[in-house]
């Protein structure tokens, strides 16, 4: 539950910030007529995003083999969103108001569909992506405990874009990005070991005992070792974010104090 809880709230922060720069800026604007579009992208998004979960989580029993292919392609797809995420988290606004001034300034039946259409590839993507993470925990977890899971993190990611839409500047997007990129990378650690012990139990890795390496591996892919792995993927990132603050405040304390000028 706490790999959906966290898989959800990341793709989901992105996902909805996305939404509420947009928002803001055809308000902004003075183009609240193409806010609909918006709406109606997103909508379309997460239906679909869910219905793709719901057919990989329920395509029913996998073969080894393909649950290391779900658990590799997802540990791509982290790695992916991670670079993607720290490489765009700075410049994120900018990057979506310019796209949005392009699209809105169509004729008005075009700017809805181009409008619409951005929403929908860029929060779409997102989708796809958690579709595909939380679907190669699907073999091994209580589908009940992915969707709470899932909700609880997709929750807390809607009142983080609703903070930006209120607060603005005063999240520190930068250091949210940062952190949950450790939890990523993790994750991806996890899901590449899982990958490894389900492709040895296929005996599709060539030139290896295929047998010896499945049951080396049991105690990190599905043993005491991946649970404590799983519980890492919250200790460590929290750990982070305490060690960032703290280091923070013991910066600012030690820097010297303002000294205005008088004219």
């Amino acid at each position: 539950m706490i790999s959906t809880l966290m898989i959800c709230f990341r793709e989901g922060v992105e996902a909805l910030l996305i939404v509420a720069i947009a928002l803001m800026y055809l308000r902004r604007t003075g183009r609240e007529f193409l806010v609909p579009a918006i709406h109606a992208g997103w909508a379309v998004a997460i239906a679909g995003s869910v219905a793709l979960g719901f057919v990989l989580a329920r395509i029913g029993q996998m073969t080894p083999f393909a649950e290391g292919l779900l658990a590799l392609a997802a540990a791509v797809l982290v790695i992916s969103c991670t670079s993607h995420m720290l490489r765009m988290g700075r410049k994120m606004k900018g990057v979506i108001d310019a796209k949005l001034d392009a699209a809105s300034s169509k004729a008005s039946v075009a700017a809805y569909s181009a409008v619409f259409l951005f929403i929908l590839l860029m929060v779409g993507r997102e989708g796809v992506e958690t579709a595909t993470m939380i679907a190669s925990l699907a073999a091994a977890s209580d589908l009940r405990h992915l969707a709470l899971g899932g909700l609880i993190g997709f929750s807390f990611a809607g009142v983080l874009a609703w903070a930006w839409t209120r607060y603005g500047r005063r999240i520190d997007l930068s250091l949210f990005f940062r952190v949950t990129a450790v939890f990523m990378v993790l994750f991806s650690i996890q899901l590449t070991i899982y990958a490894f012990h389900e492709f040895a139990e296929a005996r599709s890795i060539p030139f290896i005992d295929n047998e010896y390496w499945h049951d080396a591996t049991e105690e990190f892919a599905e043993g005491t070792i991946g649970q404590w792995l799983s519980y890492s993927l919250l200790v460590v990132p929290v750990a982070f974010l305490v060690y960032s603050w703290i280091t923070k405040r013991i910066s600012a304390s030690s820097a010297p104090p303002r000294v205005e000028q008088r004219s």
